[in-house]
């Protein structure tokens, strides 16, 4: 009679520790997985104006002199147009000597060079600050890029937004029985790059005469364009597009 007693125990204690191992059979059976996509859709409300300073000349001092007084000129021009200080990165000047055969002579010529960027709120703004930038032979305009001041929140939105859209398909699917969503047990969240971001890049556009320039425009969502021209000003300025963030959301809920 014990041996039949302690042979019931341990089937109980088998069972409990199976069960206790695999509790997502239970998770599973109650459990209701969705997916869903959400965006969120802006004007961009930020530019990012790059201009490289290249200066090179036979002597140390005048070569450096130059290149600060450009990148001075940037930094004046954007007080000018009020732009605050916090909005104005300036970068290190770096010096490269060339030499002419034998290193320790003295070196044949200086280049300097550096960049500066300046970060542009009033989109107006831009094209006076590009028509009185590059016209002293060494500030050569590099890049302008529109983005969103604050990626963050627009990227929160479009979360938001894909949630919104989880729960309201889980709740159609749950309706059809008579269930409800519970408690959310897991999520999976993918937020993808932002779309519509362009970038206008010159290429072969110098202030040494801006005879012949290259325009590119990059963007996200219709790829890079190209075109040459003659123009003896600054490259034309793209209107910035829409931008778009879009999220995704993997959902397991509770079903009541």
């Amino acid at each position: 009679m014990k041996r039949i007693v302690r042979a019931l125990v341990l089937v109980c204690l088998f069972g409990g520790i199976t069960r206790a191992q695999n509790p997502e059979i239970k998770f599973i059976a109650e459990t209701l997985v969705v997916q869903a996509d959400g965006t969120y859709k802006a004007d961009p409300d930020l530019a990012t104006l790059t201009f490289d300073i290249s200066s090179q000349d036979k002597e140390l001092r005048t070569t450096y002199d130059r290149a600060s007084q450009a990148m001075q000129k940037i930094v004046a021009l954007a007080d000018k147009n009020g732009l605050p200080k916090s909005d104005v990165a300036i970068g290190v000047l770096t010096v490269r000597p060339y030499y002419e055969g034998d290193r320790k002579k003295k070196a044949k010529s200086y280049l300097v060079q550096g960049q500066i960027t300046l970060k542009i709120r009033d989109f107006s703004k831009i094209g006076p600050i590009l028509e009185e930038s590059v016209d002293d032979g060494i500030t050569d305009f590099r890049s302008l890029t529109y983005s969103l001041a604050d990626e963050e929140a627009a990227k929160q939105k479009a979360v938001g937004e894909a949630m919104k859209r989880a729960v309201g398909r889980a709740s159609a699917a749950l309706e059809q029985k008579g269930q409800k969503v519970g408690a959310l047990r897991f999520a999976n969240l993918d937020v993808k790059q932002l779309a519509g971001v362009a970038e206008m890049g010159v290429y072969g556009y110098s202030s040494f005469g801006r005879t012949t320039e290259t325009v590119e425009v990059t963007s996200a969502i219709g790829g890079s364009t190209k075109s040459d021209k003659r123009s003896s000003g600054p490259p034309p300025i793209p209107q910035p597009e829409k931008i778009t963030v879009s999220a995704t959301v993997q959902c397991a809920f509770q079903i009541q």
